[in-house]
């Protein structure tokens, strides 16, 4: 069996005629799997893609010349321009109205965590040991109880993760949600690039070296699938987009929401203020009435150490990939070629050597190609940004256990300290050292926690899962 004439006459133009090289001593169902995969590469973008001298981009000139933080509302503050009570009742009335849908971005390993398939099967609750999935579908479960309407929710997985996370939503009947209400999609693949030829990287003989095309990948692969009509026949006029690996999440906070629809925004994204120079996370920025996000690794030392007068960080605004749309604005930027730039990182991919062995090498050897989401804030009419407390908002889990931060660990820690807060408010005392949780699926605030307790209770003095034999839904808000 032979490569495909067309094939191998795009593969000769894109200069990756290397790739046939083992050709001749594959199997047969290894070669029909490579010529899959081989046939599956947008091979014009491949010719586009180049050699890049290094993978880390020089900070925008933007960043050094006129920018700043973008004015924030505050979660819960009164001094907002828009009063918290009046964005929570708006955000509430549309969660009611079913005009909210939902995208949970999915498509991460757990092997930096020490797991094996998807990051969303890693067991985070501190009590339960519920997984990031059941943590954070059961919020939607929460929202359903308490407004009255299903969150459509459509769920980007990677070749690494799709069959896995398919499987797992199959056997807990997604997590308490209704399944004709969820949709699988599989965001796309690029191939790695050697970082001094830019020859595209054989994993084997007979296999690519391929990683997931980002976050920002939800766009085009939502739209390719048909998502984004999917959600329009539910209903869903605005949609939030949020990620596994950060179990206090609040892409459905109806404060929230009520800040995006109340200040007409195309775009609207959560912020934590950055304390130190030093995190590792984007800052959103404006320049001339235009937003975007800088990544932490393209923002110089100099100017992330920069401060204000009153001794705040000039770029503040950290971002946690919690975002808001309308979806009107994601299917006029999906049929752009232009709306999603392909961004350079230098990093270790293990690979096929000259001799055809596979090998780690010691140092960065290849550009991996990636796209963000947050690309899109220049081209909205107009953005909006909401600070939240980290504290109630952003734990995320990156790292293995027992590292210095984002570890399961740091992850656990944060999920008691929240529930503790939220406890303590409801007037429930928790005994010192005691872990408690909260059932994600029946607590959304004080409220939920003064459902499920009877008045009076006795302090908790044993690890805790809050909510967890509530007997009934709550009733629907009005």
């Amino acid at each position: 069996m032979k490569p495909p004439a067309p094939l191998v006459a795009a593969i000769t133009r894109a200069g990756q005629q290397h790739l046939f090289a083992h050709w001749d001593r594959l199997d047969e169902p290894t070669r029909r799997s490579f010529q899959r995969e081989l046939e599956a590469v947008d091979w014009a973008l491949v010719a586009s893609l180049g050699a890049p001298a290094d993978g880390v981009s020089a900070a925008p000139a933007i960043v050094a010349d006129r920018a700043a933080t973008p004015r924030c509302l505050r979660l819960g503050d009164p001094g907002n321009t828009i009063p918290p009570a009046e964005a929570a009742r708006c955000g509430g009335a549309a969660l009611s109205a079913g005009a909210v849908g939902a995208i949970l971005v999915a498509g991460g390993q757990g092997s930096r965590l020490g797991c094996q398939g998807p990051k969303g099967l890693f067991p985070v609750g501190p009590v339960s040991r519920a997984t990031l999935f059941e943590v954070l579908l059961g919020k939607l479960v929460a929202v359903r109880r308490r407004f009255g309407r299903d969150v459509p929710l459509a769920i980007m997985t990677s070749s690494a993760t799709d069959a896995d996370t398919r499987a797992f939503l199959a056997a807990n009947r997604c997590c308490g949600l209704d399944p004709d209400r969820v949709l699988v999609f599989q965001q796309r693949d690029l191939p790695s690039v050697d970082a001094a030829t830019g020859l595209l990287l054989l994993d084997s003989p007979g296999h690519l070296a391929l990683a997931p095309d980002g976050h920002g990948g939800m766009l085009v692969a939502l739209a390719d699938c048909g998502g984004l009509d999917w959600f329009r026949r539910q209903g869903a006029e605005h949609l939030v987009s949020f990620q596994v690996d950060n179990p206090l999440a609040r892409p459905l906070d109806p404060e929230f929401l009520g800040y995006h629809l109340l200040s007409a925004a195309d775009f609207t994204t959560q912020v934590v203020r950055k304390r130190e120079p030093g995190e590792r996370v984007g800052v959103v920025v404006e320049e001339s009435g235009r937003c975007g996000v800088i990544e932490y690794s393209d923002l110089p030392a100099d100017l992330a150490a920069a401060r204000l007068p009153d001794g705040s960080l000039r770029f503040h605004a950290g971002s946690i990939a919690v975002h808001a749309f309308t979806r009107p604005f994601l299917e006029a930027t999906a049929a752009r070629e232009d709306a999603l730039p392909l961004h350079r990182a230098l990093k270790v991919v293990p690979c096929l050597d000259a001799a055809g062995r596979r090998a780690t090498p010691a140092a960065p050897n290849a550009i991996k190609f990636e796209r963000f989401i947050f690309d899109l804030m220049p081209l909205a009419g107009r953005v909006c940004v909401v600070e939240i407390e980290a504290a109630d908002g952003f734990a995320p889990l990156k790292n293995p256990p027992g590292s210095a931060a984002d570890s399961p660990e740091h992850v656990h820690a944060a999920l008691v300290a929240h529930a503790r807060r939220m406890l303590a408010r409801a007037g429930v005392t928790v005994a010192d050292e005691v872990d408690v949780e909260l059932a994600p699926d029946r607590i959304l605030d004080e409220a939920d926690i003064l459902s499920c307790l009877p008045p009076q209770a006795a302090p908790i003095d044993r690890p805790t899962v809050i909510g967890a034999a509530c007997p009934s839904p709550l009733p629907r808000s009005s």
